[in-house]
């Protein structure tokens, strides 16, 4: 009867058998054991989510916060990241004598593992970090802005601003350099050199000056970023470019056409959000061009790059404006967050 069944759930030795299955089947749930032992998975949430493959990926594109709530087992704890820092911003141009440096990308930074995270990394690769149950504050850093143009009715200052740093889970990039440039406050005309950083800011036109230096402070092995470019000092002098993730700025070439890269130090390109993606790339020399402007515009946002310095000298009929002479703000910051996740 009803009587017996419950004494028989709740005494003697069939109460020990019933906890030894349940609490097995407890385990299969939760734990995920099985014939081949421990298969937990990282479980996290924060920023955007989305999935390729087996991997989960959080991107931000502001400041918030990574939780995990699970770390998973030894073979499947490895977080990948990439954290790229705010470009700098490019220098200002003085009319009809010197050129503005392009803006210094922001600091890369990338980690994986190739068997638990795998996709096409950048060259500045290191292994990933090791999960832990913890909340990491994310921050991305914004873009530095451009500098004030100078000339007979332009005020000349500020200078350029350099881009902010990023930082996730430990790992910090640093902003990118601002560009350099003829400046006055108050006149006669003065020169500012490009700033280091992440990747150094490109000193600007008639100063041979060192430009900006990269990976400042140093990381190791893998260096966050490189130096800038310097300025040229002939008869248009204009401003060196900015150094990228993986290579130099170059020095301007003078009054030359400008070539189709005008000398941007070059990116990374990582495969961490399921598509090749180019980030940290050094803004542009400015040219010497008397038929118009650079129709570029400001780095784009969540990229890292330095922002591209604008022409060192206005078409006949274009008015001498602010937005003619001024420098362009840098690419705002991004990070990346890949693990997988079954």
């Amino acid at each position: 009867d009803m009587r017996d069944l419950k004494n028989k759930l709740t005494s003697g030795k069939n109460t020990k058998n019933i906890q030894t299955r349940k609490g097995k089947s407890f385990g299969y749930q939760v734990l995920g054991f099985g014939a081949g032992g421990s298969t937990t998975f990282i479980v996290a949430t924060g920023g955007t989510i989305t999935t390729s493959g087996d991997c989960k990926i959080h991107t931000f594109t502001g400041d918030a916060t990574f939780a995990v709530t699970c770390a998973g087992s030894p073979s499947n704890n490895i977080i990948a990241y990439m954290v790229s820092a705010g470009g700098g911003g490019s220098g200002g141009n003085a009319f009809h004598i010197a050129g503005g440096g392009g803006g210094g990308a922001g600091g890369f930074r990338e980690g994986r593992c190739a068997t638990m995270t795998p996709y096409t990394a950048s060259p500045r690769v290191v292994t990933g970090v090791t999960a832990s149950v913890a909340s990491f504050p994310i921050v991305v850093g914004g873009g530095g802005q451009g500098g004030k143009g100078f000339g007979p009715s332009l005020p000349g200052t500020p200078t350029a601003g350099s881009g902010s740093e990023s930082s996730a889970l430990g790992i910090t990039s640093t902003g990118g350099g601002r560009g350099g440039q003829p400046n006055s406050s108050p006149a006669p005309l003065t020169f500012v050199k490009g700033a280091p950083g992440g990747s150094g800011g490109g000193t600007g036109g008639g100063n041979s000056s060192p430009a900006g230096g990269g990976n400042d402070p140093v990381i190791s092995p893998q260096p966050q970023g490189s130096p800038g470019g310097v300025g040229s000092t002939s008869s248009q002098t204009l401003g060196g470019s900015g150094g990228g993730a993986t290579g130099a700025g170059s020095t301007a070439p003078g009054c030359s056409p400008p070539p189709s890269a005008p000398g941007r130090g070059a990116g990374a390109t990582t495969s961490i959000n399921a598509s090749p993606t180019l980030y940290s790339r050094g803004g542009a020399y400015s040219h010497y061009n008397p038929s118009g402007f650079n129709p570029i515009g400001p780095a784009p946002a969540n990229s890292g790059n330095g922002a591209d310095a604008q022409n060192a000298a206005p078409a006949p009929n274009v008015p001498q404006t602010a937005s003619n002479y001024d420098g362009l703000t840098g690419g705002s910051g991004i990070v990346i967050i890949r693990y997988k996740f079954q």
